[in-house]
């Protein structure tokens, strides 16, 4: 008997039918098996890997610290994405924007946000708290940051604009929306709103792109 067959496993299935494990096999099975582990293990641990600070003021001051991993990375860059290439994150002009736009905007933004944490299978939230810390400061983006703003101006903004754009339609529509009895305190709330999502996505770029760019 050579070492071939010492090594060689048979096992017979349900069905009857012979199967035999060779040696070649099972080097390949013992490759894999490792080769997953380095991954998951890559994936959940993330040695060596730099830890994100950052402070925001949505609704109360959260103080978030991330170490930065696989998962987290893909999560980062998903919600980095959604902000960046919406009005969200942007300044607003008063000369140009017109607000019922950001409003679509962040409608746009809840929605997406809402499927991305969807997304992510409960079990990563359990296993790693770095998964579940990034996936509390996207909640309270939602429901600390842009909420609080819309349940107190949006109504009551759409209703007066929408009259007062039928009563002047050819008038332009920044200038129009100056006119709101209380633009200066919508407008201040707005811009701080606008300004913590701007440092949640350059929070965001950091976490996902290990830098500051836009």
């Amino acid at each position: 008997m050579n070492w071939t067959e010492i090594l060689l496993i048979e096992f017979v299935t349900p069905l009857g039918i012979k199967i035999a494990v060779g040696p070649v096999l099972l080097i390949v099975i013992c490759v894999f098996t490792i080769w997953r582990i380095c991954i998951f293990y890559k994936s959940h641990f993330a040695l060596g890997w730099d830890t994100v600070e950052e402070e925001f003021h949505f609704g109360q001051i959260w103080r978030v610290k991330i170490k930065r991993n696989h998962e987290v990375i893909r999560i980062a860059h998903q919600a980095w994405a959604e902000l960046q290439t919406r009005k969200a994150a942007l300044p607003f002009d008063q000369e140009h924007d017109v607000i019922t736009e950001i409003y679509d905007s962040w409608y746009q933004l809840f929605g997406e946000f809402r499927k991305l944490i969807r997304s992510i299978p409960a079990e990563q939230i359990r296993e790693n708290k770095d998964t579940k810390e990034l996936l509390l400061t996207m909640v309270a983006v939602l429901n600390d940051g842009l909420r609080p703003h819309l349940t107190c101006w949006q109504a009551r903004f759409r209703v007066w604009y929408k009259s007062e754009t039928e009563k002047n339609p050819q008038e332009d529509l920044q200038t129009i929306q100056k006119r709101f009895p209380k633009y200066a305190d919508l407008i201040g709330d707005l811009q701080c709103v606008n300004e913590e999502l701007r440092k949640y996505s350059s929070f965001l770029c950091r976490v996902a792109h290990g830098d500051n760019s836009k």
